[in-house]
């Protein structure tokens, strides 16, 4: 995976070491608009470059998510780290407990999505919270209790493997979570809002970003900073967002390493590096044409990224109850869980859509929870959850795996 890496420095290297007229070193250029080699903007000396609020929220979350593993946490602490309030000790990061930032109002919050169906966006940001008490209500207190159908507690993998604790259905809420924090706060957040032209060119945003008229006290115009925001969720992990390493969180950034490895998505990774970059560019050269053209490009990369991953898992499911290993089988429908719930926040190109709505993804979920849930699966519904996501996307079931 650090191919990205390489290609990025040697990029970089060849522009530095180039004369004008090198032509071993081919731009990306996009009518007349060049990007950079690495995502490096800068004004009068200065990096025009800021996400730290995307990077905050993604070490809130790790935080989270790393909590819902410790039972002796209680309902509150773990409502109240996905509620932060500026000034209360929720982590154990001091920056962290400062922050006027949290993980809950960004949830199912895009401008395009959630703006005008706030009974939506409250109903997600419950099902979050529900999955969390759930987890501090039933599993913490099962946590020495053998699971069963019908009955929460732990189950270890075959041959003295991790052990997975679970609720009545089978079901690892924190894989669920953090599985769905993906979609809920990180796709829907890049692909719906700080992409969306309606963010981007709100008020007097193209006015200002023709003009050069800066945000006050900063280095940037509003429309860079939305644009810098959306990379922030992917890349805000990243020691430095110039050379990204990937694998870095354990959100998109790390999917996104996942299915750059796959034979059959690689380049995945250099195309949506490579898009952000020619339209962070854009936005400095004024062209919102290309702008616009690499928000497209983005929002079908990183919406495969869910449903590669959601028929990856369903399929390792698959597998691992044939193996007679239910703990590892649950475990990968969990996640399998989390990334379906997450399909419902992806972008299809050009259009006001997701690739499947909230009343499909329910229907997908239903049909995983149903009776004892993960008790009862199928392979005959893990296959045909499997093809549906996979023809909507245009991938085959055996490229995810």
């Amino acid at each position: 995976m650090k191919k990205l890496v390489l290609s990025l420095f040697v990029a970089s290297s060849i522009l530095s070491c180039s004369s004008d007229d090198d032509a071993s070193f081919v731009p990306q250029t996009n009518n007349g608009v060049t990007a950079p080699p690495t995502y490096q903007f800068s004004r009068n000396n200065q990096t025009s470059v800021s996400y730290s609020g995307q990077s905050t929220r993604i070490a809130m979350a790790e935080e989270l998510t790393s909590a819902l593993l410790v039972e002796t946490n209680t309902e509150a602490s773990l409502l109240s780290m996905f509620d932060h309030q500026a000034g209360n000790s929720d982590f154990s990061d001091a920056t962290l407990n400062a922050s006027d930032k949290n993980i809950k109002s960004k949830i199912a919050a895009s401008n395009d999505f959630f703006a005008a169906n706030t009974t939506l966006s409250n109903t997600i940001k419950t099902d979050f919270e529900t999955w969390i008490s759930s987890q501090a209500n039933t599993v913490f207190p099962n946590w020495n209790t053998n699971a069963s159908a019908g009955v929460a507690g732990q189950l270890q993998q075959a041959g003295g493997g991790s052990i997975r604790y679970l609720d009545a259905k089978g079901i690892e809420l924190n894989q669920v979570i953090s599985k769905g924090i993906i979609g809920g706060l990180m796709i829907d957040q890049m692909l719906n809002n700080y992409l969306s032209s309606s963010v981007l060119d709100a008020g007097t945003n193209v006015a200002d970003n023709n003009a050069g008229v800066l945000e006050s006290g900063k280095n940037y115009t509003t429309m860079e900073h939305k644009w810098d925001e959306a990379f922030g969720y992917l890349y805000g992990a990243e020691l430095d967002a110039e050379t990204p390493v990937l694998g870095v969180d354990s959100f998109l950034n790390e999917y996104l390493e996942r299915m750059e490895s796959d034979a059959d998505f690689t380049g995945i990774a250099t195309n949506i590096y490579n898009a952000f970059k020619l339209g962070r560019a854009a936005i400095v050269a004024k062209d919102y044409t290309v702008r616009d053209q690499q928000a497209q490009i983005i929002r079908a990369e990183i919406s495969k990224i869910p449903a590669v991953r959601a028929v990856y898992y369903l399929q390792s499911t698959k597998t691992s109850l044939a193996a007679n290993d239910p703990a590892r089988a649950f475990h990968a429908l969990s996640e399998g869980f989390g990334f379906i719930y997450s399909l419902q926040f992806t972008r299809e190109p050009n259009t006001q859509e997701a690739y499947f709505n909230n009343t499909e993804v329910n229907a997908f979920l239903a049909q995983l929870t149903t009776g004892n849930g993960f008790w009862e699966v199928t392979p005959a519904t893990l296959d045909s959850l499997s093809q549906t996501i996979a023809d909507r996307f245009g991938f085959t079931v055996a490229e995810a795996l």
